[in-house]
């Protein structure tokens, strides 16, 4: 899962963890910021990284914004009172935005996926919520092709100056 090694630190927020995935997966289109309303346990599990992000995805559901396939480890010293690891979690964004992401998603058959979640000014959990548009497998190995030829030309502009010696 996560583990205190994968946490990083930006600015003002802790980024716990990331979806790279859906970077591969998705043509980011759009980002945005949203809340995530967690429980007692689902906060200290969060928080110590221990979540997954790789299947989840953002549904409008009855007018809310609603994070499905998010697991979340329960917390160790939990009991009882622990959480269920893959509940669906609510999103919190304003009415405007809701409005505006439901017509794109409606409009273009564009979906919403969780990029990365982390803690804002030590407090607040936020999700990184993208509006993306799927890739097909030519456009995955494009990717990979031009991801390649970066590397090797890189690798090439390191080495120049080692040739001549």
């Amino acid at each position: 899962m996560g583990d205190k090694s994968a946490i990083r630190k930006t600015g003002s927020h802790k980024v716990v963890t990331q979806n790279r995935k859906a970077r591969h997966d998705y043509f980011v289109l759009d980002t945005l910021e949203c809340g995530l309303v967690l429980t007692g346990t689902e906060i200290k599990s969060v928080r110590a990284g221990n979540l997954n992000l790789k299947d989840s995805y953002a549904a409008i559901e009855k007018g809310e914004l609603w994070l499905l396939g998010m697991y979340v480890s329960p917390y160790e010293k939990g009991s009882y009172y622990n959480h269920e690891p893959e509940r669906n979690r609510k999103l919190l964004v304003s009415r405007r935005e809701l409005i505006r992401l439901n017509a794109k998603i409606r409009e273009k058959g564009l979906t919403l996926v969780p990029l990365s979640v982390y803690i804002k000014d030590g407090r607040r959990a936020k999700v990184e919520l993208a509006l993306a548009k799927g890739k097909t497998s030519y456009d995955k190995r494009d990717a990979i092709a031009d991801r390649d030829a970066q590397r090797d030309m890189a690798r090439v502009v390191r080495h120049r100056g080692r040739d001549d010696e």
